[in-house]
């Protein structure tokens, strides 16, 4: 903000000083409400009728600081441009990036270069963090030219950010070049380098960084830490955070038990998890942080222990709207809806709704097949909560009717919607034409959806398994080898277990893991003891690629028995089974939505075995005990 001259300052009175000393006073404090009533007394005296009193400069800052972007974009066009300096273009062009608006932040940045106005180091800085937001690698590497040209490439922290915004897009080589020209380094600049090394080049990689590092902060050590935790090696991760805190004196503060919580919850390490919710009671003065807790009862709600979130959450004293949609979401996921809707009434007491508790309770009455109340909830969105339905809305409303069989009707509300349906919500129609047989409407669905997303192989092989179910096997095979003919691969299915401090991952026909002879014994006992209890295949969808004729029906039935029975989810129960004590429950954890077939034959494992088996899939934790599910075969 440009200061008067002299001459300027002899005619400002002591009242417009004494305004722009509380806007100060309002923008360090971030008090939006104070500055609010302050800009109104300003302006009813009629105080800010010239430029010359810098007031409108003064506001701008005040509502930036405030996160206010649009009241500091208005004040900003107020000011004329003789009265701005590079630090007011600064101050709004922050105000953008801090508030998740990077577009309007790089607009704004060519316009200030358009007038010829130089930016300084914080200008770059900001700039490159909107490049890092936009995931811009191309527009990035303009600034990094620019930044150049005006030789800032001295500046420590303008390095910082434009190596964080290539370490962000992947371009590792780049941000190598720029951290070895460095010719000071500061300790974020080493932790920046090695968040891109251990997410692109890998641990070994990171290791040999962070052993090179000069001096390590807590955020070097949260990063290896949490990337051990995160790739399922959970023993060095302990390793690492034993001499952290006890060697070297570290004490872990809310953002690093949230990061941990958040790779705990990354890997299903539940061992882990309990250990930082142990630290955090500990090392506590009065109470849990409201950002610990919160990330405690994700955690644990994440982690399959939905009660042990629920205890968490009816014990913290203050409970914020990110708090409730936490938990309701944890309850969605669990299929609770009867305790969600319990609740929600009391959160409209405490907190305000968002879109996001709104999209936790119609997940909920998908699940539930709650049609009728997923409708009543659904259409007072706008006019009892003041909140306009979103496309997440449209896409949960979608499912509730597919779910429930009510294909025509959710085809009717995508036709209807205001806004032209993503991929998110053509793909869930599409899944509720696979589980219905509706194989007209699935093909037309496909359609749509190749022209969003071409390349996303779950909708082709979605139809690709309706071909199946229709008796259609060859153009089912057919559809399949087009993808492959065009490079596009199915995502893997892959599931996980956490045993003895490891995680264990495993694909369908996994015979990679070192008990891997075991684990198929294992397997052909279960398969024989499913058999003993009436169990039959489910082989309709099940695609054998390779079979180009002549071979018999019951050749390829068998090949088709087989690739189920070696799924990722069941190789890894197999491995719980021979790893753990009778009667333990085990935790499995699988990237996507869980087959018929496993669903049925996994409800049958839980009674002859007499274990509790909770599988997290794609979209809902699965509790299988004594021969049944708790999604109540509606999932």
């Amino acid at each position: 903000m440009k200061c008067p001259n002299d001459g300027s300052s002899r005619t400002l009175t002591s009242l417009t000083r004494s305004y722009r000393f509380l806007l100060r006073a309002c923008s360090r404090q971030s008090s939006l409400a104070a500055g609010q009533k302050l800009h109104a007394v300003i302006l009813t005296s009629g105080a800010a009728t010239s430029p010359n009193t810098y007031l409108f400069n003064a506001l701008l800052h005040m509502y930036a600081a405030c996160g206010g972007a649009s009241c500091a974009r208005h004040m900003f066009n107020q000011i004329p441009n003789s009265h701005k300096d590079t630090v007011d273009w600064t101050t709004l062009i922050s105000c953008y990036a801090a508030n998740s608006m990077p577009q309007k932040a790089i607009n704004l940045f060519f316009e200030m270069l358009r007038l010829n106005l130089r930016p300084d180091e914080v200008t770059m800085v900001c700039f490159f963090g909107s490049c890092t937001q936009l995931g811009d690698a191309v527009l990035g590497a303009q600034g990094h030219g620019l930044m150049i040209k005006w030789a800032f490439g001295f500046s420590v922290k303008t390095c910082n950010s434009v190596m964080n915004m290539y370490v962000k897009c992947g371009l590792m080589g780049d941000a190598r070049r720029i951290f070895k020209e460095m010719s000071e380094r500061s300790v974020v600049s080493w932790t920046v380098i090695l968040d891109g090394v251990i997410n692109w080049e890998g641990l070994r990689n990171a290791q040999q960084m962070f052993d090179e590092m000069p001096g390590r902060n807590e955020v070097a050590w949260t990063i290896m830490i949490t990337g051990y935790i995160e790739r399922g090696f959970s023993k060095e991760g302990f390793q690492l955070l034993a001499e952290m805190v006890f060697n070297c004196g570290i004490w872990l503060n809310y953002i690093t038990l949230c990061s941990l919580l958040s790779a705990s919850i990354q890997c299903g390490d539940l061992i882990m998890g309990r250990w930082t919710h142990v630290y955090a009671l500990k090392t506590k003065e009065k109470e849990l942080n409201i950002m610990v807790s919160t990330a405690l009862i994700d955690m644990y709600a994440k982690c399959g222990k939905i009660k042990s979130a629920l205890r968490i959450f009816e014990k913290m004293p203050y409970r914020n709207t990110v708090a409730w949609n936490v938990m309701l979401s944890g309850l969605a996921m669990h299929g609770e809806v009867g305790l969600l809707l319990n609740i929600f009434p009391q959160m409209v007491e405490e907190a305000k709704p968002d879109d996001l508790t709104f999209i936790s309770i119609l997940t909920a009455c998908s699940h539930s097949g709650l049609v009728d109340l997923g409708f009543y909830y659904f259409y007072r969105l706008e006019s009892v909560y003041g909140i306009e339905p979103k496309m997440e809305h449209y896409a949960c409303m979608v499912d509730l009717l597919g779910r429930a069989g009510q294909l025509e009707e959710a085809e009717n509300l995508v036709r209807k919607m205001p806004i032209l349906p993503n991929e998110f919500v053509l793909g869930s129609l599409l899944g509720s034409c696979n589980t219905h047989g509706q194989f007209h409407l699935g093909d037309k669905i496909l359609r749509e959806l190749i022209k969003i997303t071409p390349h996303n192989t779950r909708y082709h092989i979605l139809l690709s398994n309706m071909y199946a179910l229709d008796g259609k096997r060859e153009k089912a095979n057919c559809l399949r080898e087009a993808l492959k003919r065009k490079g596009i691969r199915k995502v893997p299915g892959m599931s996980s277990i956490h045993v003895k401090g490891q995680v264990h991952w495993f694909s369908a026909g996994d015979k990679s893991h070192i008990q891997t002879q075991e684990i198929y014994e294992k397997l052909d006992e279960m398969v024989q003891r499913l058999r003993l209890v009436g169990y039959v295949p489910n082989t309709a969808s099940q695609i054998i690629s390779g079979f180009v004729g002549g071979e018999s029906d019951e050749t390829v039935e068998e090949e088709r028995e087989q690739a189920l029975f070696s799924h990722s989810e069941r190789l890894a129960i197999c491995f719980g089974l021979i790893s753990t004590k009778e009667g333990v429950a085990l935790y499995i954890f699988k990237n996507l939505r869980i087959c018929l077939d496993c669903h049925s034959a996994i409800k049958m494992v839980s009674d002859i075995y007499r274990r509790e088996i909770i599988v997290r899939d794609r979209s809902r934790f699965h509790s299988f005990k004594h021969g049944s599910c708790s999604c109540a075969d509606y999932w």
